[in-house]
């Protein structure tokens, strides 16, 4: 491998790694996280309404899971998500990471999910946020569905009863 292929490499690894990120995040990277907080405290509290109202109308989701070695994913419109019932969800998001670029942002965040008080799975949040009249608004959300060790459980364990 020719030096500055390796030069450049080491640099793209190096910045890809969780302790390389600016100490302090933009004023645009602290909102689009502000948004995904909100979209899983709505669903915490069961609304699916406020959830989806963080979206654009086009929005989509796309819900994954990994059974047996085998992934698959739905794909789910905004007003499909805003008949959900959530009743019961609590979904925690932690350590989350952002990135903007103009009028385009994407969150990424490791989360668990217990229902009626029972650990469910857990996984990662991926929402890509758009920016309109100066709000950010969630275009599109995938996430995974695991079991450890597959992700993390929050670090303060399981949620208050």
């Amino acid at each position: 491998m020719p030096k500055t292929l390796s030069l450049l490499l080491i640099a793209a690894v190096a910045a890809a790694m969780p302790g390389a990120q600016r100490a302090q995040p933009t004023a645009d990277e602290k909102a689009v996280i502000a948004v995904a907080d909100s979209a899983l405290a709505a669903i915490s509290r069961g609304d699916a309404v406020a959830f989806t109202n963080l979206m654009v109308p086009e929005a989509m989701l796309y819900p994954t899971s990994t059974r047996a070695g085998v992934t698959v994913y739905r794909a789910r419109t905004r007003e499909a998500q805003r008949a959900a019932n959530l009743s019961g969800v609590v979904e925690r998001g932690f350590a989350p990471m952002a990135r903007v670029s103009g009028g385009v942002a994407m969150v990424w965040m490791p989360y668990d999910l217990y229902v009626n008080g029972t650990w469910s799975h857990c996984g990662a949040d991926v929402f890509t946020l758009v920016k309109s009249t100066g709000i950010w608004r969630i275009a599109s959300m995938a996430w995974s569905a695991e079991q450890p060790p597959v992700c993390e459980k929050h670090p303060a364990g399981p949620p208050p009863s």
